[in-house]
């Protein structure tokens, strides 16, 4: 497995990441994984999304997780949404380019406010052709993109989640259309503390299938 820092444009800033590239023959599928909210602390060296591109390493996927802007070594300030979507596309774009991954084979993970940030370019990016979910604060953030999404979708939350309570999550994820899976994990929160393997190998289970 090789990790290489990558940089690519965003409009006119540059944003920083790392792209996972497992053993294996290449081009291989590829998934971009979106990180928590920026002023929150949320980056790419997030618990979740490392143990999301670790778990995808090993099961021969190639991941590119980044910085949005104004984080870390990403230029710009928080774009309150707007700014964040167009960094999603700018990802996805970078990773299409990149020879060792199958353009026609790229998924979408965000994680937190990372969902929020990504789905509505996840739903309508023909480039992407799987979408995780993990974590979706649903009284955050529009979750309507889901409900018409015909591209495969996995969603999961903790089952201690203090922003989307079991309820909330079981009434979305029967209202969206299939394809979908969905899973609640006993005892985890929202920040994963202790249960970044139980998730990260859900997830790439899901793209492995999917991809």
């Amino acid at each position: 497995m090789k990790d290489r820092a990558v940089s690519f444009l965003s409009g006119s800033i540059s944003l920083e990441g790392i792209l996972t590239i497992p053993e294996g023959t290449s081009p291989l599928p590829a998934v971009v994984i979106c990180h928590p909210h920026p002023l929150y602390g949320g980056s790419m060296d997030n618990n979740v999304v490392c143990a999301v591109s670790e778990a995808l390493a090993q099961v021969s996927l190639a991941s590119l997780r980044f910085n949005f802007r104004g984080v870390g070594g990403s230029q710009g300030a928080f774009g309150h949404g707007i700014g964040e979507g167009e960094d999603v596309q700018a990802a996805i774009s970078y990773a299409s380019a990149v020879t060792e991954i199958d353009t026609n084979r790229i998924g979408l993970a965000g994680y937190s406010a990372g969902v929020g940030f990504a789905l509505p370019i996840a739903v309508n990016d023909e480039r992407i052709k799987a979408v995780t979910a993990i974590s979706l604060p649903l009284s955050m953030f529009d979750p309507d993109p889901l409900r018409n999404c015909t591209k495969p979708k996995f969603l999961i939350i903790g089952s201690n989640d203090h922003l989307t309570s079991t309820d909330q999550f079981f009434e979305f994820c029967q209202a969206i259309p299939e394809p979908q899976e969905y899973q609640i994990v006993k005892g985890a929160d929202h920040f994963w503390q202790g249960y970044e393997s139980a998730l990260a190998v859900r997830v790439a289970a899901f793209f492995a299938r999917t991809l």
